[in-house]
């Protein structure tokens, strides 16, 4: 395989047609970083939770070749307590220190097996009171999009699913290649996995007043310290209603979005340009570099050195 990193999805039966072609659609829009399998624990076809089944071409003896193994959701109705003993064996032939991926109900399968105790997952949150009841060794957030432990990464469902794909991608290459991804698959570049999973007012009313050309015109003066006042008054809002509109559109505070913006174009910066943490710091809106390593770290658990060790080699001197 070379350097190409192998995906191997496994489909289980009741699965969703749409969640179970996030994977090959996000990953292999990657200009060939990516190999996408698709397998089932028997090698046979599975019945969606659709009108149709879809066959495939490989059973379960793939997963033991995979760097990452994602596990689309499936029908509710087929959720169990405890995991089927050929899902238990199939992803028992995976290697040691494979990443594994799963996109709503998919969560249940890790529960069942073990692989999520004592960790942070999320799932679906209609689906959070059963999660609980069943697995109380969990350490569920249905709040979030999507949570990244390590080598065990959990989602919510459906458009959560494509977060996460290109949250891997943009931590396997860069903010660079997840970007070109995104505008390939034509879906936004970047959803923080700690945005929350239900907005009440995800698409406000035409005739409303919204907030959409306040955060325009944020994004295009990041390097200014905007205040919540000055947001508002583009707005042409009370500080009290910009504050409610805004989270009901986003799904966080205006501060939070801030801050998030601001190291997304923080990490674009460290990976495309040679500017020294505290040119980029002026350059985003933070007040000083340490600011924005604490923010960084906080974020991504690494410093800017790091980060930039990864994708661009040695730092400049300054960093």
């Amino acid at each position: 395989m070379g350097n190409v990193h192998r995906v191997v999805v496994l489909a289980l039966d009741g699965v969703y047609p749409f969640e179970l072609g996030i994977p090959s659609r996000v990953f292999g829009a990657a200009e060939g970083r990516y190999e996408v399998l698709t397998c089932t624990v028997d090698g046979r076809s599975v019945r969606t939770n659709s009108d149709f089944s879809v066959g495939v071409e490989h059973g379960p003896e793939i997963l033991g070749t995979a760097h990452t193994v994602v596990i689309p959701p499936f029908d509710t109705s087929r959720i169990t307590r405890e995991a089927p003993a050929a899902v238990v064996a199939a992803l028992g032939s995976m290697a040691p220190g494979t990443r594994i991926v799963s996109i709503c109900t998919g969560a249940f399968v890790l529960a069942a097996t073990g692989m999520l105790d004592h960790r942070p997952a999320t799932t679906h949150w209609a689906l959070a009171k059963v999660f609980r009841d069943w697995f109380p060794q969990v350490e569920l957030d249905p709040d979030v999009l999507f949570i990244d432990d390590g080598d065990v990464l959990t989602s919510a469902g459906a458009a959560s699913g494509v977060d996460v794909c290109l949250h891997l991608v943009r931590k396997d290459h860069g903010s660079q290649v997840a970007n070109r991804v995104a505008r390939m698959c034509v879906v936004p570049p970047w959803r923080d996995g700690g945005q929350a999973q239900y907005i009440e007012q995800p698409v406000p009313e035409p005739s409303a007043n919204g907030t959409a050309a306040a955060r325009q015109w944020a994004l295009e003066h990041l390097h200014e310290p905007l205040s919540l006042a000055e947001l508002a008054d583009r707005a042409r809002m009370s500080l009290r209603t910009f504050a409610r509109r805004f989270d009901e559109e986003v799904g966080m505070s205006p501060g939070r979005w801030l801050i998030q913006q601001r190291v997304g174009r923080a990490r674009q910066l460290l990976e495309s340009s040679d500017l020294s943490v505290d040119e980029i710091a002026g350059q985003v809106g933070f007040a000083t570099g340490t600011s924005l390593r604490q923010h960084l770290h906080a974020a991504i658990g690494v410093s800017p050195l790091a980060y930039r060790r990864t994708f661009r080699g040695a730092p400049r001197a300054g960093d």
